[in-house]
């Protein structure tokens, strides 16, 4: 077992969004990304199977698909196939945990 304090840990960057590797293991991985407002993680897709779930910690913005966007906000998830377009805006300070099963 182990225990990671995203607050503490999950830094903010000015200049691009900040990234910390919380787990990684044969079966998944987990990311935190930390960003400022205006920052974007771009619509980006991978070309393997497996999913991706963004679940917003805190902060405001927008999950965005290759069909457009939905609200982001605190508790929200979205859950996708690693390969559909997917990626996230900030419209706030917004913290994000992201799970890559199986990991890339």
């Amino acid at each position: 077992m182990k225990r990671i304090d995203l607050i503490e840990q999950g830094a903010f960057k000015d200049s691009d969004f900040a990234s910390l590797l919380v787990h990684e293991s044969p079966y998944m991985k987990v990311l935190n990304f930390n960003f400022e407002p205006g920052q974007t993680l771009p619509l980006h897709s991978h070309d393997i199977e497996g999913e991706v779930a963004i679940g917003v910690l805190e902060g405001s913005g927008a999950f965005l698909s290759a069909d457009g966007e939905v609200p982001a906000t605190p508790g929200s998830v979205l859950v996708a196939d690693i390969a559909d377009p997917h990626g996230i805006r900030a419209d706030t300070r917004m913290r994000v945990l992201v799970t890559i099963a199986p990991p890339i």
